[in-house]
């Protein structure tokens, strides 16, 4: 039956029967038969047919439910049985916003030292795509926001604060100052990340409080993107300082602090809640904590 459930969820994201397919490496008569044989284990009609992919009925949305917690009951299995015969290894999935991937980087290749049977795939993705990426098992983990917007039911561990800053090349007219108020950059041409992005929401936040809004020229669901249209096209931007400090190396740019009005924005290692946790994430919760504290990493 997992194999069975397994094609829900596919089907049930993709909602065609074509791309569920081709995700799961069958071709689309296997798909088909495989729930129609999940249908007639439950003894009820889980999708709408008709000449497409129709939708789920309404006992197909509560099987979704159970079929997320089993498939992913089994995975977790599987995972601490090849620990126990292997110790920690196989592949995480890291959904990561874009402001920290530098962190995520920093998570990672330090996991990987001390557990180098374990290989990641990090992925770029706005805060509301990360939950779900979780939610539907594409993901394994998450570094998003902890406290700026609802998370649901996850396990978190904090990894640092989000401080601000004003990237801008250094012949522009507030190079010089040690810092800025978010007011003194209302008439400031800037590249920012889209809207869809919680990022961006925290700085139009923190705009609005200050009684000026932000004057968006560019607009990228990437800081590199943003970086290059500093560095190239005289724009400015807004990124966090550590984040900004990274970018900035090799480059003629210059970054200034903006003087906090609230508190800085909690980022962090998020999971669906489970007990008990996968060994793997066990342990990867336990290196963040560490590098959140600066504690020694030698026994991870």
């Amino acid at each position: 039956m997992i194999r069975q459930l397994e094609m829900l969820l596919a089907l049930a994201k993709e909602q065609h029967f074509g791309r569920a397919a081709e995700k799961l490496g069958i071709t689309q008569p296997t798909l088909s038969s495989g729930i129609k044989q999940l249908e007639d284990q439950l003894g009820i009609k889980l999708v709408l047919r008709g000449s497409r992919y129709g939708g789920l009925t309404p006992e197909g949305q509560r099987a979704l439910v159970w079929a997320r917690q089993i498939v992913g009951d089994t995975r977790r299995l599987r995972d601490e049985m090849r620990a126990v015969r292997e110790g920690l290894s196989g592949h995480l999935r890291l959904a990561v916003i874009p402001t920290a991937l530098t962190w995520a980087a920093r998570l990672t290749t330090t996991f990987a030292e001390a557990h180098p049977n374990v290989s990641f795939t990090v992925m770029s993705r706005s805060s509301v795509e990360i939950l779900d990426l979780l939610e539907n098992l594409d993901a394994d983990a998450g570094i998003s926001y902890l406290d700026n917007e609802p998370l649901g039911r996850v396990s978190q561990a904090p990894l640092y604060r989000e401080h601000y800053a004003f990237v801008c090349r250094s012949d522009h007219p507030l190079a010089g100052r040690a810092h800025v108020a978010w007011s003194d950059l209302g008439d400031t041409a800037l590249c920012l990340l889209t809207p869809d992005m919680q990022n961006r929401r925290i700085i139009n936040r923190n705009f609005m409080e200050a009684g000026v809004a932000p004057k968006a020229r560019i607009e990228s669901t990437s800081t590199i993107v943003l970086a290059a249209s500093v560095i190239n096209g005289g724009q400015a931007t807004i990124l966090p300082y550590e984040h900004a400090a990274f970018l900035a190396q090799g480059h003629d740019l210059t970054v200034v602090p903006i003087d906090e009005t609230r508190g800085a924005p909690a980022v962090g290692l998020i999971a669906p809640y489970q007990e008990p946790q996968t060994p793997v994430l066990v342990a990867l919760f336990r290196v963040a904590g560490r590098i959140a504290t600066g504690e020694s990493l030698q026994a991870t």
